[in-house]
């Protein structure tokens, strides 16, 4: 199999992952136990986006491919706060709800922007090796 159409899949398998845990992260933004709100969403965005962008980019050594899920996570979440034609939105509330979403997008952002510098400060592959460069082998 080419290096190209191993991008390709990875890329496909990255974005699928984001966009399925984004929706369920989504959905959980109302989860009570008890009748108390619990932020899980919360902790799982942060964690779930560092996560995702590292280990894309862990496993393909592409910069392109680590950045996908990102960008598929923030489009699913912020198209969970748009109002749909029927006048609904999945991303709701006010009180506790509202801040349980506001701390959603908000950590789940930086999670995703620290774990994106974090791939991008990095050197880049270059596929090629590079000779060590000793006394006996010193460049003119």
């Amino acid at each position: 199999m080419t290096r190209a159409a191993t991008l390709a899949g990875a890329a496909v398998l990255a974005v699928a992952v984001a966009g399925w845990l984004a929706v369920v992260q989504v959905f959980w933004l109302p989860l009570r136990i008890g009748g108390v709100l619990v932020p899980l969403s919360v902790l799982a965005a942060a964690a779930g986006n560092v996560l995702l962008v590292e280990g894309a980019h862990r496993l393909t050594g592409s910069r392109l491919v680590a950045v996908l899920p990102a960008v598929t996570w923030l489009a699913v979440a912020l198209s969970a706060t748009a109002r749909r034609p029927e006048g609904d939105l999945v991303a709701v509330g006010t009180g506790g709800l509202g801040t349980v979403t506001l701390a959603f997008l908000g950590l789940g952002v930086v999670g995703a922007a620290v774990a994106v510098g974090r791939v991008l400060a990095t050197p880049a592959r270059t596929g090629r090796a590079v000779p060590p460069q000793g006394a006996s082998g010193a460049q003119r």
